[in-house]
């Protein structure tokens, strides 16, 4: 494992993505802990951390500027509390193939008011009754969850479901844990992933054609320019839902690849 230092954040890569955003690229090092990251002062709008072993979104300094951040094939099973405080101005938060197991972990999230797109595609949380439901009441900011557009029906069926004494009390069973958490539970189903970072991380599976027809969807259903271009750029950089990468921007197959800049082009 390898500690995030002042000193490595100082040699990561740096650029302007095809957004015009600047980027730090701290993929694929191994990093446990989020830390040290106010060496960056501020100067990032978004920061990936994918690819590595972080166990628990938090660790974070005021970071007014961060908007997105990529944080998909890690370890993690807790998203630390007062996250608004540190990063208030996150819109995007990319939580593919993590071990996030409850629904109650994603009311930390509840404060963030201007989280617009989150994904938690492979995370045990999303074969909870009601998942996507739960989500959309928790956190009403949402366009996009899990690369799909969230939609005015739906947004009515969380409204009502949670609604009065009786949605509260349903709300409150569902957030039961299903276990006491210890530190570090959880990890070994993690760990033994492909691609999660664990010692038994070989070979790469086989891409799941549904993950690219999430976001072909995704770009179909984006009404405005700023979508469509945050989707390509997560595309061209790996970010591909549940793809899992074994170096730094290395996602897709050059099928996939093409499948999805024919459709932006017609876009």
């Amino acid at each position: 494992m390898v500690k995030l230092t002042p000193e490595l954040i100082e040699q990561a890569g740096q650029y302007s993505n095809p957004l015009r955003d600047r980027e730090l690229d701290l993929r694929g090092y191994k990093i446990p802990v989020i830390e040290n990251l106010g060496a960056t002062l501020d100067q990032f709008d978004t920061i990936d951390l994918s690819d590595n072993e972080v166990r628990k979104v938090d660790g974070f300094p005021l970071l007014k500027r961060l908007k997105c951040l990529l944080l998909n094939n890690n370890r993690i099973v807790r998203i630390g509390e007062h996250l608004e405080e540190q990063v208030p101005n996150l819109e995007m938060l990319i939580l593919t193939n993590n071990n996030i197991q409850d629904l109650v972990d994603l009311d930390n999230l509840a404060t963030n008011k201007n989280l617009k797109y989150l994904s938690l595609m492979r995370n045990p949380v999303t074969t909870k009754r009601h998942y996507r439901l739960y989500a959309i009441h928790k956190l009403p900011s949402l366009r996009l969850l899990d690369f799909q557009k969230i939609k005015q029906r739906e947004k009515e069926a969380a409204a009502q479901m949670f609604k009065g004494k009786k949605g509260q009390a349903l709300a409150k069973d569902m957030t039961k844990r299903t276990k006491t958490f210890v530190p570090g539970a959880g990890l070994g189903a993690a760990a033994a992933r492909p691609g999660a970072g664990g010692e038994a991380a070989t070979a790469k599976p086989e891409p799941l054609r549904p993950d690219v027809e999430a976001i072909k969807k995704a770009i179909a259903n984006a009404k405005t320019l700023e979508e469509v271009e945050r989707l390509n750029h997560l595309l061209q950089s790996g970010q591909i839902p549940g793809q899992e990468s074994n170096n730094h921007h290395n996602g897709m197959d050059d099928e996939q690849k093409e499948e999805i800049e024919i459709l932006l082009k017609r876009t």
